[in-house]
């Protein structure tokens, strides 16, 4: 089978082309970052009309760079939820009438399935890690989500969510701490480069949600730490405690996100652990994740750069089972900014363990 995956999201427009053994054909991506760097953050009104402007073109160039013409799709997928609203319309829109004039079936993808599932991606030239085997615990951590799930299988029933954050996801701390500080959007990479140079000791700051018992996440007191700091002692220029404070921060960070994804592991009785989402381009997350895993036999699986970020190969892998069974949603496609995947962990305050609605 080859499918036509479309993403709309966000701040990325893109489109894709991949086989049902997780071979990428193509893998077109505008981002908009340039655009959305002057406000510290994405507007979705901006990030809508530039959707609207860079479909057409993105989806035809994947399809070009494929070999392909519309009618040689078997399908198409393209995400409907969670996201932007007027994102996902512009996306979902698009996707519809190219289904409707090449007389192809279509399936809606939530987003979080295809981060999950885009470790069995295959990109030409790219080497990638062997695939995990089910089950796997996935550790999803990006610009608007933060989460752990257990993954039994390519369909959404099979996921189960273990803990999530109840506040700030954790790319959403690194972009606010970077504004923070001066550093510009998107925030992670910067922060990322800055805490090479940096002693992660020289600042003290709090560890969050550091519970043994929990899976749950919380960034925003790190945050606010981060914001008391900065109150405290102004803002650091481009010196040597401006990396030690990022290199502070980033360390809080990626032990709570380690240490909780090989707590997981252990309690689930599961030797292979995902990492999936943005965040999961970090350096140090990827390094510290795979050593602290070792120590208890279990194997970290870590997608190429590529497959972090937002993609619509992604996109098209996670609606492959459900057209080959088959399904089909045209005309039955509906937007959401929320996930399908079922909430355990309860947002803000509260007991822990209330199932979310």
């Amino acid at each position: 089978m080859r499918v036509l995956g479309i993403e709309t999201s966000c701040d990325e427009t893109a489109a894709a082309v991949v086989t049902d053994d997780g071979r990428v054909l193509s893998d077109v991506v505008h981002s908009q970052v340039k655009l959305h760097a002057p406000y510290g953050g994405v507007v979705p009104e901006l990030a809508s009309r530039d959707h609207l402007r860079n479909a057409r073109p993105v989806i035809e160039g994947a399809l070009e760079r494929a070999g392909l013409g519309a009618g040689d799709l078997d399908g198409i997928a393209v995400t409907c939820r969670p996201g932007l609203s007027g994102a996902l319309l512009v996306g979902v829109q698009a996707a519809q009438g190219l289904a409707w004039a090449a007389d192809k079936p279509i399936v809606g993808v939530d987003h979080l399935v295809g981060h999950l599932l885009a470790v069995f991606l295959q990109h030409p030239g790219v080497e990638s890690p062997p695939p995990p085997s089910f089950p796997f615990i996935a550790l999803l951590a990006s610009g608007g989500h933060t989460a752990l799930y257990r993954v039994e299988g390519l369909d959404l029933s099979e996921v189960r969510e273990l803990g999530a954050t109840r506040d700030d996801a954790a790319g959403e701390a690194f972009d606010k701490v970077a504004k923070l500080l001066g550093l510009g959007y998107p925030g992670g990479p910067v922060i990322d480069r800055l805490a090479r140079e940096g002693n992660p000791e020289a600042i003290e700051l709090s560890r969050p949600m550091k519970r043994r018992d929990s899976l749950e996440f919380s960034f925003s007191g790190l945050k606010t730490n981060v914001m008391r700091w900065v109150n405290q002692h102004g803002r650091p220029g481009d010196d040597q405690i401006l990396r030690d404070l990022c290199a502070a921060f980033q360390r809080r960070v990626v032990d709570t996100l380690v240490q909780k994804a090989v707590r997981a592991a252990r309690r689930e009785e599961v030797g292979e652990i995902v990492l999936a989402g943005g965040v999961a381009a970090n350096r140090e997350l990827r390094e510290r994740s795979a050593e602290a895993a070792a120590v208890h036999g279990i194997r970290v699986v870590v997608p190429p750069f590529s497959s972090c970020t937002d993609n619509a190969a992604m996109i098209a892998y996670a609606g492959l089972s459900r057209l080959a069974r088959g399904e089909n949603d045209s005309g039955r496609i509906e937007t959401t900014p929320h996930t399908a995947l079922l909430r355990v962990t309860r947002k803000g305050p509260g007991r822990r363990g209330t199932r979310a609605s």
